[in-house]
């Protein structure tokens, strides 16, 4: 790891002495991102394939897709697709608790019991519960996620 990390830099360091003075080299290297203690973050960005290779699907994934990919090799699931419990009607005081790791999560009911009406959508949101229009049922979000993690949105 720490040659493929020199090899990266090296073409900057060369670039940079070859016309110039010492400390511009310096300079150069001092604006490198600084490695951090512990694990590196996972990578989002798949290696791809050689030259005249066609990539896998583990080669040319990004993003979530490759988090999706790699947690599947891992046998793990990435994302709960699991569907809410439909066996009870929610109520104020005993709400269906919808986790999140953002303060709000779209939400679909289909009744209970399941399908017992057309599918309804509607947003959950940290600060207050939302109830089904057509059944009634109430849904509070469980929210896991960092507080004022979403300062960004508009």
């Amino acid at each position: 790891m720490f040659n493929a990390a020199l090899r990266a830099v090296r073409p900057v360091v060369v670039r940079s002495t070859r016309n110039s003075t010492p400390s511009t080299a310096f300079r150069a290297l001092s604006t490198t991102t600084p490695r951090f203690s512990g694990p590196a973050p996972p990578s989002i960005f798949g290696e791809g394939a050689k030259p005249g290779e066609i990539p896998s699907d583990e080669q040319q994934a990004t993003g979530l897709e490759r988090f999706q990919l790699l947690g599947e090799m891992q046998g793990v699931d990435s994302f709960d697709l699991e569907p809410l419990d439909s066996s009870r009607v929610g109520t104020f005081a005993d709400p269906i608790k919808v986790f999140s790791l953002d303060t709000s999560r779209i939400v679909g009911c289909t009744g209970s019991p399941a399908e017992s009406h057309e599918l309804h959508w509607f947003t959950v949101k940290k600060e207050k519960n939302r109830r089904c229009p057509e059944c009634g049922s109430v849904y509070a979000l469980d929210f896991q996620g960092v507080e004022h993690h979403d300062a960004h949105h508009h």
